[in-house]
């Protein structure tokens, strides 16, 4: 499994921390976090944790090729929608939506790319919404062509707000 990381650009790079939490399997932190211990309990604190969402699930629909259930759920979680709602943006129902999540069945290609471009459109600021034109026409041709037993590593930093540095190859 490829590991992607996220990391604040101001802060010094700490020891990759496995945010489970977020319910991805591959998502490690290099900063941004803190770590408190009380009465032996092991408590996280991630700083600016919407923004990171948005981040993560930007990196999700520009650069992942297949959807997982892990996947669709997070977007939709960090859209703050429930199934119905999702699935009325979708033109489907609240049972397929399910049925994605828990892995049952794939998502429709159709749907998979409608899914894409509306995150990236609901949560894209004035700025960010110039890189859809580039997300439908370019880079969802690039995901159909991609190989998808690969799942490419992603570098994020916390400096503003969390970003993708696609420059920076980080390895644990």
């Amino acid at each position: 499994m490829t590991r992607t990381h996220f990391f604040k650009q101001t802060e010094e790079v700490r020891a990759p921390y496995h945010y489970k939490a977020c319910g991805l399997d591959n998502i490690y932190l290099l900063n941004g976090y803190d770590i408190d211990e009380h009465d032996g309990e092991r408590h996280v604190f991630v700083r600016n944790m919407e923004e990171l969402h948005n981040a993560i699930g930007r990196h999700i629909v520009t650069k992942r090729k297949g959807l997982t259930g892990q996947d669709i759920r997070f977007l939709r979680n960090t859209l703050d929608m429930t199934q119905n709602e999702l699935a009325r943006e979708l033109g489907n129902n609240a049972q397929s939506i399910a049925r994605w999540e828990k892995g049952q069945v794939d998502i429709p290609g159709d749907a998979e790319k409608l899914l894409r471009v509306f995150f990236f459109a609901k949560l894209a600021t004035a700025d960010e919404l110039a890189e859809l034109r580039s997300l439908i026409i370019q880079d969802l041709t690039e995901l159909d062509n991609m190989d998808e037993r690969v799942t490419p590593i992603a570098n994020f930093f916390l400096s503003d707000r969390w970003k993708e540095d696609s420059n920076m190859a980080m390895c644990c």
